[in-house]
């Protein structure tokens, strides 16, 4: 099925300096740089200028000319800063986009509260104080708007949406109508229809879809784990509809295509900027607490020392994110000799554990030293627990969708040690990683780690 032409939505101009930057643009797009960022700078440093000029004419009071221009500079930063990890700079999908006003109104509050803390720490003015309020207002809207006119450009560029229609007879007749009453070709087209997950991918190979649409949750099971994830890896968006049952989950992320409600499916779990966020907190965390952790990791690094002898450090071959294998370290708590069988899972009482030692086990203390693997970037503070090799292996066999929590760096601590147990089996712990991984904020993973110090405290482990 071909792609009906369409009617230019720019002057013809504007159209030849589209097409004029268009590569330039594209291979900076591949390396992280968007253009946006110099969009929303310029509207943000330009909105400062305006407002004091609106305010004070040319003669700006108390302070010298450079004085504001530095403070505006210094706003931008942040305000650029909190859009990013804000994902207000993410590729949006290109069917089913939600309202950006909401979005980077949210951005624009956590940017001119910063503001006002940069004021609090230091003493200095960024800006005149009544300039805040109208900055929220004004940024809020230009924001905004450089993101619509980011998507007329980008739709105009890449033309309507190409869609794959997944699922039965009567869902894809439903939807096909639905796609020509409300959509119309104009912003989407449907490229090739499937009623088997096994027809799934060779139809992608050929139609090149930008989407591909889940009509029933029957399409779902059968083309998930694959080919859902191949499709995802190759940038091709995956969304799922939503149904009368579905809605009893209490899903909040549902948007609409073609007036039917979707949920957005995504293989990868974490965006990049959400990876990035997760990852600043971590470091900072370490950080900040470094003078109290060096104490307590040289104070048990003794006492091991003394019980166990050497070495003090045990090191082993986990899976990290992606699949890739790490080398993890501890306090060795078992004998030396403890693995002479081959590897086999701890138990709670497990007679390998050398004598003094069981309490470290227990409250978790000998996984301390893996604040170096966070360090290094193969671990995080909170996430799935890294399993061996050996034992990935065999548990991917017995749980279906086991390897998908490999998408996620391992964690020090997770959702599944605080709401599970040490014996929870591993299809359930499963559940509470993915839980996690779709849910992941700032704010859970400051739960999971206080969690986790009472969980510790009350030896609920």
């Amino acid at each position: 099925m071909s792609i009906p032409a369409h009617d230019p939505e720019f002057p013809p101009a504007i159209e030849r300096v589209v097409q004029g930057v268009h590569r330039p643009l594209s291979w900076l797009w591949d390396r992280g740089f968007r253009i946006l960022f110099a969009l929303d700078s310029l509207a943000l440093f330009g909105s400062m200028l305006l407002l004091n000029f609106v305010r004070f004419g040319a003669d700006w009071p108390t302070y010298p000319v450079s004085h504001y221009l530095i403070g505006f500079s210094i706003a931008t930063a942040i305000q650029i800063l909190v859009n990013y990890f804000s994902g207000l700079y993410e590729r949006e999908p290109r069917i089913g986009t939600r309202a950006w006003l909401p979005r980077v109104t949210v951005a624009m509050a956590i940017g001119t509260a910063c503001d006002g803390l940069v004021v609090v720490m230091t003493g200095r003015y960024l800006m005149p104080r009544a300039n805040l309020l109208a900055l929220f207002v004004l940024g809020s809207a230009l924001l905004a708007i450089n993101r619509q006119v980011s998507r007329a450009l980008t739709r105009r560029r890449q033309g309507p949406s190409r869609v794959i229609l997944v699922g039965n007879e009567s869902a894809v007749e439903l939807a096909t109508a639905h796609f020509d009453e409300i959509l119309g070709a104009r912003d989407a087209v449907i490229v090739g229809t499937v009623h088997s997950a096994d027809d799934l991918l060779p139809m992608v190979q050929r139609r090149k879809p930008s989407d591909v649409l889940l009509l029933d949750l029957d399409a779902f099971s059968a083309a998930f784990p694959e080919p859902l994830t191949t499709v995802d890896e190759s940038g091709i968006g995956i969304h799922q509809r939503v149904s009368a049952q579905e809605t009893l989950l209490g899903l909040r992320s549902v948007h609409q295509i073609a007036g039917l409600p979707f949920t957005r499916v995504r293989t990868h779990l974490l965006s990049s900027h959400q990876v990035k966020l997760k990852r600043s907190l971590d470091v900072l965390l370490i950080v900040l607490f470094s003078p109290i952790v060096l104490l307590v990791l040289a104070g048990l690094a003794l006492y091991v020392r003394i019980r166990a002898g050497a070495p003090v450090l045990y090191r082993q071959v986990r899976v990290g994110r992606d699949g890739r294998n790490f080398t993890m370290v501890k306090f060795r708590t078992m004998r030396n000799d403890a693995e002479r069988s081959g590897p086999q899972l701890a138990t709670r009482s497990d007679s390998r554990v050398v004598k003094g030692l069981s309490w470290m086990r227990g409250t978790r203390a000998d996984e301390l030293p893996q604040l170096w693997n966070v360090l290094k970037g193969e671990m995080s503070l909170v996430g799935p627990r890294p399993e061996r090799p050996e034992l990935t292996a065999q548990i991917e066999q017995e749980v279906p969708g086991y390897a998908r929590r490999n998408r996620l760096a391992p964690g020090l601590t997770g959702l599944a040690q605080v709401q599970g147990r040490y014996d929870t089996h591993a299809d359930y712990k499963l559940g509470y990683d993915l839980q996690y991984a779709v849910n992941w904020s700032l704010v859970l993973d400051i739960q999971i780690l206080l969690r986790t110090v009472w969980v510790v405290l009350a030896r609920r482990v």
